[in-house]
C-alpha cells in the first residue's frame, strides 16, 4: 500500500513537472536572458515628432521589459515610405552596397505581399495564442492575412481612418446667413449641395458669378473611389489568392463622378497645396476629408495674404457616406512585418510588438500622433481619456476632445474597409490616386479659360457636365487600371 502511494506521488510530481515545462517552453525554447541579449533592428518611415515619440517608446522598452528579457531594440528611419520600401527590397535582394536586412519593418499590404511571395516573411501565428489575437480589433488582424490559407504576416501597431474637419469660424458665418446645416455634411450628395451654396454665397459678396470660393477638398482620392464604391455595394478590386479581378461598375462610377468631378469643375471643390490642411490654412477651402493621422496639422489660423489673417476654430465630423448606403470608412496605416531569421530573434521581435500594442503604450503613441490604438479595449473613449497624460499641450488636448468622441463612435458604427493586397496593387492604387484629380484640375482650368474668353458659365459647364464626357473618362480609367494590374 505504501509503495502504491509512493508511486502515485512520483507520477503526480512528474506530471506537474511536465506541465510546468510546457508552460515555460515558449520562453525557454528561445533562450532569452540578460547575459546574452538579442538585438532587434527595426526599419521605419517615421520622421519628425512621430520618430521622436517612437524612439522614446523603444527606450522605455529597452529599460524595462527588454532589459528583463534580454531584448535590445534599435530603430532606424529610412526616409519616407517609398525610400523604406526601396531599401528593404535592396537589402533582401542583396544588392551591392545595401545594408543587412532588418528583423522587422513597417509595411503596407502590397509591399509585404511581394516579399511574402519570396518566402521571407514570418508567420506570426506561431508566436501568438488565439486569446492574444482576440484582444485586437478583428479587421486589424484580418488585414495581416493575405489569403485564406496563409498565416498572419503583418502585425497591427497603429491604425488610421478618415474623418471630415471644418473651419468652424467661417462655417458659422456662412450658416448664419444661409441656414446651412451640419446634418447635410453626412452624405456626399449633401456635401456637394452645401459646396454649391457656399460658392454662391461667396459670389454674392463679390457680386461676380465667377468669384465664388471653394468649400471642400479631399486627400487620398483613391480612398474616395475605393470606399465610395464599397458604400455603393461594389468591390473595385476583387482579390483572391493574390489575383485581382477589376470590377468597375459604370453606374457606381458615374455616381462617384457626379459627386466629385462636377462640383470640382464648378469651383465648389478645390485642391491647391500638397495636403488639404494647407488649403484650409490659405483660405482656399473651409472643409476637408483626410486621415485621422493628419489631425495635428489642422491650422489654428487662416493666412490669406500679408494683410489678411485670422484665428479659426475647428469641428470634427464623421466621414460622409452616399445617401441610403451602409456606412464604410477606410482602414489604413502600416503594420510591422517580421523577416525570417532565427527563432529567438523572431520571438523577440513579436515580444516587442506585443509590448508596444499594450494598452497604455499604444494609447499614448496613438493619441499623440492621430492614429488609433489596435486593441478593442484600447479604443473605448473612457479608457483612452483615462490614459491622457499631463504632458500633452493644451492645443492637442482641445483637438483630442473634439476628435476622440467622433472617431470612436465611427469605429463602432462604420464598417472599416481595406482591400486585400495583390501583385501590382500599389501601381493600381496610384492610377486611382491621380487619374480623377488630374482630370478635375485640367477641366477646371479649361472652364476658367473659356469663361475668360467670353463664354457664359452655363455654356461652358454644359460642355463638361454630360454623360459622354464621363464615359470617356471611365473607359480611359478602366484601360489604365487594367494595364497597371496586368
Amino acid at each position: 500500500m505504501k509503495n502504491n502511494k509512493a508511486i502515485k506521488l512520483i507520477i503526480c510530481i512528474f506530471i506537474c513537472a511536465l506541465i510546468l515545462m510546457g508552460c515555460s517552453n515558449r520562453d525557454s525554447e528561445y533562450v532569452l536572458n540578460q547575459k546574452d541579449s538579442i538585438v532587434i533592428d527595426i526599419w521605419h518611415y517615421y520622421n519628425g515628432p512621430l520618430k521622436v515619440l517612437f524612439d522614446e517608446k523603444i527606450k522605455e522598452f529597452n529599460e524595462t521589459v527588454g532589459y528583463e528579457k534580454g531584448i535590445i531594440v534599435e530603430a532606424f528611419s529610412q526616409g519616407n515610405i517609398n525610400d523604406l520600401e526601396r531599401k528593404v527590397m535592396e537589402s533582401i535582394n542583396k544588392k551591392i552596397g545595401a545594408e543587412k536586412p532588418p528583423n522587422m519593418f513597417t509595411a503596407y499590404g502590397d509591399t509585404a505581399y511581394e516579399i511574402d511571395k519570396l518566402g521571407l516573411l514570418v508567420d506570426l501565428d506561431q508566436y501568438l495564442t488565439e486569446d492574444e489575437k482576440s484582444e485586437y480589433i478583428v479587421s486589424y488582424i484580418q488585414e495581416g492575412y493575405f489569403d485564406d490559407t496563409g498565416g498572419l504576416k503583418i502585425f497591427p501597431i497603429a491604425k488610421a481612418t478618415e474623418i471630415m474637419m471644418l473651419n468652424k469660424t467661417d462655417w458659422d458665418k456662412f450658416a448664419s446667413e444661409t441656414g446651412a446645416d451640419l446634418e447635410d455634411l453626412k452624405t456626399w450628395e449633401g456635401v456637394a449641395r452645401t459646396a454649391k451654396k457656399y460658392y454662391e454665397w461667396t459670389n454674392s459678396k463679390y457680386n461676380d458669378i465667377n468669384k465664388g470660393k471653394s468649400f471642400f477638398g479631399r486627400d487620398a482620392i483613391a480612398n474616395y473611389i475605393i470606399v465610395g464604391a464599397k458604400q455603393l455595394g461594389v468591390e473595385i478590386f476583387n482579390v483572391e489568392n493574390g489575383i485581382c479581378t477589376l470590377n468597375l461598375d459604370e453606374k457606381v462610377m458615374y455616381r462617384l463622378w457626379e459627386n466629385f468631378y462636377i462640383p470640382y469643375i464648378n469651383g465648389y471643390y478645390n485642391s491647391v497645396g500638397k495636403f488639404r490642411t494647407d488649403d484650409i490654412r490659405t483660405g482656399e477651402i473651409i472643409a476637408l476629408v483626410g486621415s485621422t493621422s493628419g489631425i495635428g496639422y489642422f491650422p489654428e489660423r487662416v493666412i490669406i495674404n500679408d494683410e489678411i489673417e485670422y484665428d479659426i476654430e475647428s469641428i470634427v465630423l464623421p466621414l460622409p457616406n452616399f445617401e441610403n448606403t451602409p456606412a464604410h470608412a477606410v482602414q489604413q496605416g502600416a503594420g510591422m512585418a517580421v523577416l525570417k531569421s532565427d527563432k529567438a530573434s523572431e520571438y523577440a521581435s513579436v515580444e516587442f510588438l506585443k509590448w508596444f500594442t499594450g494598452k497604455e503604450t499604444n494609447i499614448e503613441f496613438s493619441i499623440k500622433t492621430g492614429y488609433l490604438p489596435v486593441k478593442k479595449e484600447s479604443n473605448k473613449l473612457d479608457v483612452i481619456l483615462g490614459y491622457i497624460h499631463k504632458d500633452i499641450d493644451d492645443r492637442t488636448m482641445v483637438q483630442l476632445k473634439k476628435f476622440l468622441p467622433v472617431v470612436t463612435e465611427q469605429l463602432k458604427t462604420y464598417e472599416l474597409h481595406t482591400n486585400r493586397p495583390f501583385k501590382n496593387g500599389a501601381d493600381a492604387r496610384a492610377v486611382l490616386t491621380e487619374h480623377l484629380i488630374q482630370r478635375c484640375k485640367e477641366d477646371r482650368n479649361k472652364v476658367l479659360d473659356l469663361i475668360d474668353n467670353g463664354y457664359t458659365r452655363e455654356e461652358v459647364i454644359a460642355e463638361f457636365d454630360n454623360y459622354d464626357n464621363f464615359y470617356n473618362w471611365f473607359t480611359d480609367l478602366k484601360r489604365e487600371l487594367e494595364k497597371a494590374i496586368n
